[in-house]
């Protein structure tokens, strides 16, 4: 649907669809003489479908699928996206001393919640230890343009897939000359510029609540990527404890600790989404400290006995500062 603009010829249009077992969407500002909508739209899901066939788990003919077939001592030619999120993992992994682990593939089967998992539950001791030989990131080298592997180890991208995928498509768009735009794909996105009327682009973000949708705060973005990750959408509950989808590559096991999500902002879609699934491994403390450390802005939603409390951190506050939460 096309809004009309202020008089001055531009009008505000978007679109949308499935894509990575979710969906994604784009609106922007449409100058005059600019590509035509559908246009913009076949760029956006050529971007996304090369992504699918490059990294989807769950088709078997995706290059990464091809490459976690492979036995042990394998090496396979990748394209160049592949091999840098490789690298992007490999950087997050030795930042979180193994937290955080692009490999972890054979743990989210096990429990349940991988593209090979046969049910939700908790694993045996002997199954943990089996599982975990083919868990961990340092089993990983790039050798030119091939990935190889000196142990059965599966990769996954879901951590930060999404995120690369809404910076490629923000790229394409600028590359077409549209300079005001909101890009967003599996809740991951990116906004710049403004709206027609010269509002900026807010984003919700989100209480951590299982039975509806609520705004916890509302930001104002222009140039920055923001990422949300959470254990309140995808997890099951046995004998009164409760697993979410989350992983400590390190234990093999979900994390055990009372931080429901984690909002960060940063200029690349990618970072951020990485970054906010690493400090939601870390947890409360040990997440909050990385991100004062490496000055990452970051909103933390934590569960109390009272409910949920929220914390955001310097470099958070100072890019909202003078906003009305």
């Amino acid at each position: 649907m096309a809004l009309a603009g202020c008089g001055n010829g531009d009008s505000l249009e978007s679109f949308g669809g499935p894509t990575m077992g979710s969906t994604y969407s784009v609106k922007y500002v449409r100058h005059p003489g600019l590509a035509a909508r559908n246009d913009v739209q076949v760029e956006v899901e050529r971007i996304l479908a090369e992504i699918d066939r490059q990294m989807s788990t769950y088709r078997s003919d995706s290059d990464i699928e091809r490459f976690n077939d492979l036995p042990a001592d394998s090496c396979q030619a990748m394209p160049a996206p592949i091999l840098h999120l490789i690298g992007v993992g490999q950087q997050l992994s030795q930042r979180s001393q193994g937290s955080f682990d692009l490999t972890v593939e054979p743990l989210l089967d096990l429990w349940g919640f991988g593209p090979q998992g046969r049910g939700e539950a908790v694993p045996s001791d002997a199954a943990l230890a089996q599982a975990r030989q083919r868990v961990g990131y340092t089993h990983l080298r790039i050798d030119g343009d091939r990935l190889c592997k000196d142990a059965a180890v599966e990769v996954d991208f879901n951590s930060i897939a999404a995120g690369y995928a809404v910076d490629r498509i923000a790229a394409r768009l600028e590359e077409m000359g549209i300079d005001n735009y909101l890009a967003e794909a599996t809740g991951e996105l990116k906004a710049v510029g403004r709206k027609p009327d010269g509002t900026p682009w807010r984003i919700a973000l989100e209480e951590p609540r299982d039975d509806r949708q609520v705004a916890e705060r509302v930001i104002a973005i222009d140039g920055y990527g923001v990422s949300t990750s959470g254990d309140y959408r995808n997890y099951f509950q046995r004998d009164g404890q409760r697993y979410s989808h989350t992983f400590d590559a390190r234990t093999g096991k979900p994390v055990e600790h009372g931080l429901a999500s984690v909002t960060v902002i940063h200029p690349a879609a990618l970072m951020a989404d990485g970054l906010s699934t690493l400090l939601l491994i870390l947890g409360p403390e040990r997440g909050w400290d990385y991100a004062e450390k490496h000055d990452i802005a970051a909103f933390f939603v934590i569960r109390a006995d009272t409910g949920f409390v929220t914390r955001s951190n310097r470099a958070f506050d100072r890019l909202f500062a003078g906003q009305k939460q």
